[in-house]
């Protein structure tokens, strides 16, 4: 079992963050589990890497003197793997929020995708969600998209992508598409939804593409979703997302949230 002066040293716990888990739950999920084990009241403890809620993956919980390690494991490149809704979008461009326009879809094809995706590696200039933790002036851009105040704005900045593969293209259908829906106000949708429940459901008709990203500190992935959505004439959100690697760290090393106390107790 992890010694209370190792613990203080400095540990890295990989954990498998579950859907509709926010980084910060998953955090304080395992601080419970490190005081109920050691009897700790106050300790260091902080994550590299925000992961959404509705994505899934590595996300690396540092405790004690490993809380210095961040800034450079967030340095770290990343892996990411996922699915691709297109022919729509979505506010906050994933599925925490309805769909709020459609596009046509129907001049898509496997060709065209695995042909634009190449502009989208390299160094690119990317404009981070709105609904995101970007700060703006000192305030979290989220809070602004809450008001839906048209004024503010993300400066974009630059990113390096430095694989994009599309991994499976499935066609859509324009049988029984539905009709354009009601672009929902932030009046229509309680704050505290926000970043907790996905409100979106992926329409059926709409054709999907599964990824494979490995990307430098600091990219969006969903705003990926968006321009590439704008490239092809058309619109992108995300489905799902995954973090399969951090640096060095691979999410074949990381354990459930429920096998923390077990995973202290035999790591050597």
């Amino acid at each position: 079992m992890v010694t209370l002066e190792q613990l203080q040293a400095g540990i890295v716990i990989p954990v498998d963050k579950p859907r509709q888990w926010t980084s910060f739950q998953a955090v304080n999920k395992i601080k419970s589990v490190v005081r109920n084990t050691y009897g700790l009241k106050k300790f260091k403890i902080g994550h590299a890497g925000t992961l959404d809620p509705l994505a899934t993956g590595l996300l690396l919980v540092c405790i004690g003197k490993a809380t210095k390690t961040i800034p450079q494991l967030q340095d770290g490149d990343k892996v990411y793997t996922g699915t691709l809704v297109l022919g729509a979008t979505t506010p906050c461009y994933d599925l925490e929020r309805p769909v709020d326009h459609y596009f046509p879809f129907e001049h898509i094809n496997a060709e065209l995708l695995n042909e634009t995706v190449r502009q989208f590696t390299g160094t690119i200039l990317q404009v981070p969600p709105m609904f995101s933790a970007v700060k703006i002036d000192g305030q979290r851009a989220y809070e602004y998209a809450r008001t839906d105040d048209p004024s503010v704005t993300i400066q974009p900045k630059p990113v390096n992508v430095y694989s994009f593969e599309i991994t499976a293209f499935r066609e859509g259908s324009t049988h029984n598409a539905p009709a354009a829906p009601h672009t929902p106000s932030p009046q229509d949708i309680p704050s505290k939804n926000l970043y907790q429940h996905p409100l979106g459901e992926v329409p059926a008709h709409l054709p999907q593409a599964d990824f494979r990203i490995h990307c430098g500190k600091g990219t969006y992935i969903r705003s990926l979703a968006r321009d590439l959505g704008e490239a092809l004439g058309s619109g992108a959100f995300l489905s799902a997302l995954r973090r399969e690697q951090v640096g060095s760290y691979s999410i074949a090393d990381a354990i459930q949230l429920d096998d923390v106390a077990s995973y202290l107790h035999n790591l050597a």
